[in-house]
């Protein structure tokens, strides 16, 4: 694989994949086509939210698309509003990447490009026999780049210039029956239900979400009998409760959603 210069990656998760560099040729010609890659390098990201719920929400936003092999993130200050989502094949990337480009994820619209390598992730699922050469070949190219690639100055540039004029890449267009889902929101310890039996009881739903610890209370809304909020103790606990209890059908035919409250 050909070692190319760019922002670097943490070397503990998204291994060897790298950020597609933008063109700076001053012929007027025609763009050359993005070279395709199973992994997408996402950039403008809310950098306000966690990290274990900014890939949560990615690998939720994209899995609709097909199997998610990798979401990475990470907290350093070279990676921040940053972040890699890495699929079975580059067709999926590439049907992800004109559906999803753009879309307002935490208020910010997202830019996305194909990343210029492989992930650990994707060599590991694709050509398992290569993997611990591929790594090899990654260390290397960090060791050499770490203090003399040319391009992070000019990187960080772009983004300071970037968060100054509000980092405003233009929303992308409506398009239609783009699958998004409907919200998201950083954790909370009140879960928000929706699309309950008109008929549930406040006592079927402390018997439900009380099989999950740290239970504190469950409020039922008298004029929308659909909706209800059940709170916890703590954020950890309703995240659990959540994950468990999502699309549960509490009649045998409805599913519950449950997202976490507004605060």
């Amino acid at each position: 694989m050909a070692e190319v210069q760019a922002a670097p990656v943490d070397a503990n998760s998204m291994q060897g994949v790298v950020p597609a560099p933008s063109t700076t040729e001053t012929a007027p010609a025609l763009e050359e086509p993005e070279a395709l890659s199973e992994t997408l390098y996402i950039q403008n990201l809310n950098e306000k939210i966690k990290v274990d719920v900014l890939k949560a929400s990615l690998r939720g936003l994209f899995k609709s698309y097909g199997e998610v092999l990798d979401v990475v993130a990470h907290n350093n200050l070279r990676m921040r509003g940053q972040a890699f989502v890495s699929f079975a094949s580059p067709e999926i990337a590439k049907k992800a990447m004109k559906e999803v480009r753009g879309f307002p994820l935490y208020s910010k619209p997202m830019q996305i490009s194909f990343a210029r390598t492989r992930s650990d992730a994707v060599v590991k699922r694709l050509d398992a026999d290569n993997l611990d050469d591929h790594k090899a070949q990654r260390a290397e190219h960090k060791k050499k780049t770490r203090y003399s690639n040319p391009l992070k100055q000019k990187f960080r540039a772009k983004r300071m210039a970037a968060e100054m004029d509000g980092a405003a890449a233009a929303p992308a267009p409506k398009r239609p029956n783009v699958q998004m889902p409907d919200e998201y929101l950083p954790p909370n310890k009140i879960l928000f239900l929706q699309n309950l039996p008109e008929s549930v009881t406040k006592d079927q739903l402390m018997a439900l979400f009380s099989q999950y610890p740290n239970l504190y209370e469950v409020r039922l809304i008298p004029t929308k009998k659909d909706i209800a909020f059940v709170e916890y103790m703590d954020e950890g606990s309703a995240g659990v409760a959540k994950d468990a209890l999502h699309n549960y059908k509490l009649d045998g035919e409805n599913k519950i959603k449950i997202t976490f409250a507004r605060k």
